[in-house]
């Protein structure tokens, strides 16, 4: 039976996984400069260790992540609340626990457990009720808390990601339209209020440097300025594998994580940025397909939250560092260094497997 599974799973995705993975390492071994250390090495090991985790979950019985859907919810909700706790504080805030010498970061695993733990609500609804007002009260339970918790920490990026997933979700699942208009008024009405009262100092500057990253070009606009800068130099084909000149000389910030597409698009051009979006598309893509083919409401949701939770990591990264939108510390998944981040995205893509596996299961 288990052999028969290993023999059914998705191979193209989980070569597209391995492929951004080792796309991923180059790039971070170029941002060190032609060294596997600090980052490029760490990237490696941890792409094998938490891939094979993938295929663990992906042969796992699913009926096991249905049945405790809530509960790997909760102990995630913990989890994200115990940061306020007993979080490391780094640059100025507390975004990580530190768990058997290991930096974890709650906000993006609890990323995971939203899907799943929407997906069971819906998947046990009645479609005729989802339009009762009523039946939004756990959804958006589910989708605020984490966003207020992530919020305070604080993590403008990550709590906007999480409020975008969950409309994604409610919004497949077949939430009407009108609520969505609403929910949009009201968050307009409110935004004197987080102005002024929830949106930090550094988050200001980085909404006023978007708007007019000249006006302080070695401050508050100097990240943007410089990730335009590299990604315009890399040209049509990019100026070569180890020889882009804004990282190292050491213009271009955190090149490592937020910023491993702009080093990318400096060295491999146009061409170069271009190729990583297509395979995310395909990635994408098979997430969405899976999502249409599986003949269980639990499956479908799982399938499309997880699809588009990669969608929002790659639209939000790519236009940070193309001047699109503020800059708000949102990585590039299974290419820039983070293990946390990696590790949810590889979970994430072991229920695709799941669900692939088990897209005609009649009765979880």
């Amino acid at each position: 039976m288990m052999l028969k599974k290993l023999k059914n799973l998705n191979f193209l995705l989980i070569f597209l996984i391995i492929l951004l993975s080792f796309i991923g390492a180059a790039g971070l071994y170029s941002a060190a400069e032609g060294s596997y250390y600090p980052w490029a090495g760490k990237h490696l090991l941890r792409s094998i260790i938490f891939l094979f985790f993938a295929i663990i979950i992906g042969l796992t019985n699913l009926k096991i992540f249905y049945k405790y859907a809530y509960l790997i919810f909760i102990l995630s909700l913990l989890l994200l609340f115990s940061v306020e706790i007993i979080g490391v504080f780094s640059k100025g805030v507390s975004r990580w626990i530190r768990v058997f010498g290991f930096s974890i970061q709650p906000s993006e695993i609890i990323k995971v457990t939203i899907v799943i733990a929407l997906a069971k609500y819906y998947h046990n609804l009645k479609f005729e009720k989802i339009g009762n007002p009523l039946n939004l009260f756990i959804p958006l339970l589910i989708i605020l808390l984490p966003f207020l918790l992530v919020l305070i920490q604080p993590d403008l990026g990550t709590a906007l990601s999480i409020l975008l997933l969950g409309i994604f979700i409610l919004f497949a699942a077949g939430v009407k339209i009108w609520k969505f208009i609403l929910g949009i008024f009201l968050l307009l009405g409110s935004i004197p209020i987080l102005w002024n009262f929830v949106v930090k100092t550094y988050q200001k500057d980085r909404i006023i440097s978007f708007l007019n990253p000249e006006s302080d070009p070695l401050g508050r606009g100097y990240q943007l300025i410089q990730s335009k800068i590299a990604l315009g130099s890399g040209g049509k084909i990019g100026k070569g594998f180890l020889q882009g000149t804004q990282s190292y000389l050491e213009y271009l910030p955190e090149k490592q994580t937020d910023f491993i597409f702009t080093l990318i698009g400096e060295e491999f051009g146009f061409l170069g940025t271009i190729f990583i979006i297509i395979l995310f598309i395909f990635v994408i893509t098979i997430c969405f397909y899976i999502s249409i083919k599986s003949s269980h409401i639990f499956g479908r949701i799982i399938a499309l939250g997880f699809g588009s939770n990669l969608f929002i990591y790659v639209i939000l990264n790519i236009s940070m560092v193309s001047g699109l939108m503020p800059v708000v510390g949102i990585p590039l998944p299974l290419i820039s260094y983070g293990g946390t981040v990696m590790l949810s995205i590889m979970i994430s893509m072991g229920m695709i497997l799941n669900i692939d596996l088990n897209h005609n299961l009649k009765k979880l």
